[in-house]
């Protein structure tokens, strides 16, 4: 079982905290921002060094142990099962889906229709104004 410190144990996990070992945090993501994106996506940190001053350990980016912990925790120490980590690639949700075999065949109106479509799409002026109420 994996071992997990919470937000009010941020000065413990500190202490606890191994240079080198990755360490992970769940993210809660949005379904109004992203609706064909997981719940929750995990990710993954590293300490790599300690803070000139405290001491503290911290990621590559100065990141520290005691502020990860308070601000993204619970923190674990085992990657979470079931999840994707918020690095890979999202799964993809439209258009063929599998190996690059595809052999579709294009006839001239499937062609027609896309040039219709992309020319219609790149016309500043005939574009839909940004930030307007109409769906």
């Amino acid at each position: 079982m994996s071992k997990s410190w919470s937000a009010s144990q941020a000065k413990k996990f500190a202490r606890d905290v191994e240079l080198g070992k990755s360490y992970y945090v769940v993210y809660d993501i949005s379904r109004r921002a992203a609706p064909y994106e997981d719940a929750h996506l995990y990710g993954e940190y590293r300490f790599t060094s300690r803070l000139p001053f405290t001491g503290s350990p911290c990621t590559e980016s100065g990141y520290s142990a005691v502020t990860l912990c308070q601000t993204r925790g619970p923190v674990f120490d085992a990657p979470p099962r079931g999840m994707r980590n918020i690095a890979d690639p999202a799964p993809q949700v439209a258009g063929p889906m599998g190996s690059d075999n595809y052999e579709g065949i294009l006839d001239e109106a499937e062609l027609r229709g896309l040039e219709k479509q992309a020319a219609q799409g790149s016309n500043p002026k005939t574009r839909r104004r940004l930030g307007g109420w109409r769906i």
